[in-house]
């Protein structure tokens, strides 16, 4: 595999690293740009475009932020892409509202633009969306810690373990699925933080990683120590929030529930670490991503949503061992067999 370091623009960006096949004349390029190149998520959905792109004669172009919710990087890559000459760009936002314009910028070049996994506000900001229904995926581990806490639920304590303050879309998404699945009343769909049930101890933001979930757990636990539910971002979060729990003797008492089904995250359920996650399958957005810039590049023509839906739903799966009555789910064997494929 041909790789060649692309220079960082002023020096926000990360290394941008090209791939193409040596077997086949690779005249389009396209862009990756992720949230962070260390979260696993993101190192899979690299791997499945790098992949994809050797495998069709594909230059891929790779970039990231150095923490998630660093925008600044994203829209400095986005920059360089334009320059470049790539022909489109795949991104998975930081800010969903302030990447706008830099998109926007994009498409007015003659850029396909297609968001990975977070949607941007609006979601026709991008040319199309591939990603999980977030939305669902909230729903599926909201349900499940209702049918597993059965009456308990209605006196249960839960803490949100967020993603960061702007609210990206994803963020909002699984937040409000879950409080649906649980019961709650979540006011304003497109909102965190407006509800009013008294089962809500409180928010607070992550960074999508594992210290960012330790240190918000604790904050919560100083707030309510009997907390008894956690909702996190992504299973990072929960594996930091789960080490805050254990250092105060409570990890047997509180049931963590989280989205992203990665291999890390479902052994952390099969251990026991996370009670359920919803699985979602980044290696195929990204592979089916670099497929429309191809297509796009040698016929214009764009991808199209998923009936129904104004995105294209590449799938989710509750991942559990401790299976609810009236959720449909599937245990860790599977969900190792299938984790971010």
């Amino acid at each position: 595999m041909k790789k060649t370091i692309i220079s960082a623009a002023l020096g926000a960006l990360a290394l941008g690293v090209a791939f193409s096949s040596p077997a086949l004349a690779a005249d389009t390029t396209a862009c990756l740009i992720t949230k962070t190149d260390t979260n696993p998520f993101f190192v899979k959905m690299k791997e499945g475009a790098e992949a994809k792109a050797k495998e069709i004669g594909v230059t891929l172009k790779a970039y990231a932020g150095k923490i998630d919710g660093d925008s600044e990087s994203q829209v400095a890559a986005i920059e360089t892409c334009i320059a470049d000459g790539a022909k489109g760009i795949l991104i998975a936002a930081s800010d969903t509202k302030g990447i706008v314009p830099s998109v926007q910028k994009a498409r007015d070049a003659g850029l396909l633009v297609i968001a990975l996994d977070t949607p941007l506000e609006p979601v026709d900001s991008a040319d199309m969306t591939f990603a999980t229904d977030n939305l669902l995926a909230g729903e599926l581990i909201g349900k499940w810690a209702a049918a597993t806490l059965g009456d308990a639920a209605k006196d249960a304590k839960i803490a949100f373990l967020n993603l960061t303050p702007s609210q990206p879309s994803v963020d909002v998404l699984r937040n409000q699925g879950f409080m649906k699945g649980f019961g709650i009343d979540v006011k304003d769909i497109g909102k965190i933080g407006d509800e009013d049930d008294a089962r809500i101890v409180g928010h607070d933001v992550t960074n999508g990683n594992e210290e960012g979930g330790r240190t918000a757990m604790e904050n919560l636990l100083q707030k309510d120590p009997s907390i008894n539910v956690v909702h996190t971002i992504n299973e990072p979060a929960a594996a930091g929030a789960y080490e805050a729990l254990k250092a105060v003797g409570k990890e047997g008492d509180v049931l963590i529930v989280s989205v992203d089904g990665g291999c890390p995250g479902v052994q952390n359920v099969a251990d026991g670490v996370i009670g359920a996650t919803s699985q979602q399958y980044p290696l195929m957005m990204a592979a089916l991503g670099i497929e429309a810039i191809k297509k796009f590049a040698d016929t214009g023509e764009k991808p199209k949503a998923t009936e129904g839906k104004d995105f294209f739903d590449t799938g989710v799966t509750l991942v559990t061992d401790k299976p609810a009555a009236g959720v449909d789910s599937i245990d860790t064997k599977a969900g190792k067999d299938k984790c971010w494929g």
